[in-house]
């Protein structure tokens, strides 16, 4: 199939979402103009070297010879070009080499990245995540040696936290970090599911890794940060011998397999610590929260490149009688057509929530005032594991009904459709599973205030629906909106008051609600733009709307329901062998 990168879908996502009025206070060098153009020269990079190379990564994949992994056919040439045209530091702070634009717009691009080649993006999405890490809490000499070239790609980050034993229980690593008598560190242990831990397209791998040292108390308080290269780094920043740690290993996985996903081994290898012993976890969710936001942007990417090619598929195959003329291809029927607009809803719902939150990620930096950049950070961390989750169950859930438009052309291997299924389950697991995304939005980020900064959030949401029931055609989309509103409210309102088992078990229902009602607020936002105009594209805009309000809003106050009647005794009385039979 033809993939063409969403250019005008993002930019006018990033319109409804604040963006516009955002740059005109806070960049005044990233103007429309300036928008539409980075936009339209990722998309043509998008489009031209890493689409083409997605098919090629998924059947070939990176290789393990030798203790050592090459990237796979074609990756490690469009890694030069991507970082030779800038893409990797677009965020990233001036004084440290970066284009200083804004976090929104680097979603946005990377939504096409991931899109064109989710297993190559993944390498890129952790080198941002470090440059984040370092420029909050690494040393000078980290800031002055290596953060300049992880900004610019020249060499790359990696995420290094999963061992054998302790996967999202950190607490239970064992991975040891003693002093080496010279101000430094000798590391040793081993870590598992390290993502592009090593590979062949950049001369030097910066990892970033969690690990106890040797007088630290139990638990997390006894986790540090520390950074350890590939190759030595000089005082005068040229590169020196290997370092002690090696790929042991790749694992064979179910998607992504362009992507060298490693068991490293650290050998008394040379470390540097990061930030203040002790501190590392709460260093290091700088990244994996980074990590995070750009995973949900995966899951959109995936679900738009499903839907493309259902899309594509179904204005070719010729399949029985249609109610409706569309040349007589399966496009023609009305739940085909209904199960594409439904997906391209859903898309365009979570992509306005992660460059929403990128937007507030920005003015929680810059905002004119303390109180500004509280508020957005608040609603930017609110925000943040929706993004995350919701999405990425979006990716599945749009990958699978692009199978299901293909129909048993879906189900072979051939057509390229399975691809996108595989790849798209990995994002509901890496970086915190949707499960503990649930848990750390209804601990960390409602209960912790009493709801407040959800409760603020939805009066915004309420002036949306008031606007919408007064707008033509709109109406039933405000209704619709407001009473989901309601039902967000009253479960919000149970949770906080509930005990922490009941809060516990009803995590997961709650994070898909909050992130229906959302989504339908992000698309009445957009109906209200589009309103009015006589272009096909944008007169979409409300049919959208209309179909996500009809068969997604309407069921959120069941939800609701369903969170306040759930028993965590019942779920408590019930042994395992009940349910093995």
């Amino acid at each position: 199939m033809t993939f063409r990168a969403p250019a005008r879908d993002l930019a006018f996502a990033l319109k409804t979402v604040g963006h516009s009025e955002m740059i005109a206070r806070l960049y005044p060098d990233l103007d429309e103009d300036t928008v539409q153009a980075v936009l339209e020269a990722a998309a043509a990079f998008a489009d031209n070297e890493l689409a083409p190379l997605n098919r090629k990564g998924d059947l070939e994949g990176a290789r393990y010879e030798n203790g050592k992994v090459t990237a796979a056919p074609g990756f490690a040439e469009a890694y030069r070009h991507f970082v030779e045209q800038g893409w990797n530091s677009l965020s990233a702070p001036p004084e440290h080499g970066g284009q200083g634009l804004s976090k929104a717009m680097e979603l946005a691009v990377f939504e096409m990245v991931h899109a064109a080649n989710m297993a190559f993006g993944l390498c890129p999405m952790l080198t941002q995540g470090a440059i984040e890490a370092l420029t909050l809490h690494g040393t000078e000499r980290q800031k002055r040696l290596v953060l300049p070239k992880l900004v610019s790609g020249e060499w790359t980050g990696a995420m290094c936290l999963t061992e054998p034993q302790a996967g999202s229980d950190l607490s239970a690593l064992t991975s040891m970090a003693r002093p080496d008598g010279q101000g430094g560190w000798r590391l040793t242990g081993q870590k598992i599911f390290i993502t592009w831990g090593d590979h062949d397209a950049a001369d030097n791998i910066c990892h970033l890794i969690i690990a106890r040292t040797p007088d630290a108390p139990p638990g997390v308080k006894g986790i540090s940060l520390f950074l350890a290269n590939k190759f030595e780094v000089k005082d005068d920043g040229s590169l020196g011998g290997r370092n002690g740690f090696r790929p042991a290993s790749i694992e064979h996985k179910l998607g992504i397999h362009g992507s060298p996903t490693c068991v490293m081994l650290y050998e008394d290898a040379q470390a540097e610590l990061v930030g203040e012993l002790g501190q590392g976890l709460a260093h290091m969710f700088v990244m994996m929260n980074a990590a995070r936001l750009q995973v949900g942007v995966q899951g959109v990417a995936i679900a738009e490149r499903a839907f493309q090619q259902a899309l594509e598929f179904s204005q070719e195959r010729k399949q029985g009688r249609t109610a409706w003329d569309a040349d007589g291809s399966i496009y023609g029927h009305p739940d085909v057509r209904r199960t594409l607009m439904l997906m391209k809803a859903r898309i365009e719902a979570a992509r306005g929530i992660c460059l929403l939150t990128g937007v507030l990620a920005d003015l929680a930096h810059k905002a004119g005032t303390e109180a500004e950049q509280a508020a957005a950070k608040a609603r930017q961390e609110l925000l943040t594991p929706i993004a995350k989750a919701w999405s990425t169950d979006l990716g599945v859930d749009a990958a699978s009904q692009g199978l299901q438009v293909h129909g048993g052309m879906g189900f072979i291997e051939e057509t390229g459709a399975a691809q996108h299924y595989r790849d798209a389950r990995i994002a509901p697991i890496y970086e915190g599973t949707n499960g503990i995304q649930a848990l750390d939005l209804i601990g960390r980020k409602l209960r912790s205030n009493g709801g407040e900064t959800l409760r603020a959030l939805c009066g915004e949401m309420a002036m949306t629906a008031e606007a919408l029931t007064e707008a033509p055609g709109l109406a039933a989309v405000g209704r619709r909106l407001a009473t989901g509103i309601m039902a967000l409210e009253r479960a919000a309102d149970g949770i906080v008051a509930a005990d922490n088992a009941v809060a516990l078990t009803v995590a997961t229902p709650f994070l898909k609600l909050a992130g229906d009602v959302v989504g339908g607020w992000i698309l009445g936002r957009q109906a209200l733009v589009a309103a009015g105009s006589d272009d096909p594209w944008l007169v979409a805009k409300g049919g959208l709307a209309r179909l996500y309000a009809s068969q997604v809003l309407s069921l959120a106050p069941g939800l609701a329901d369903a969170i306040a009647e759930t028993d965590p005794a019942e779920l408590e009385a019930t042994p395992a062998a009940a349910l093995a039979g």
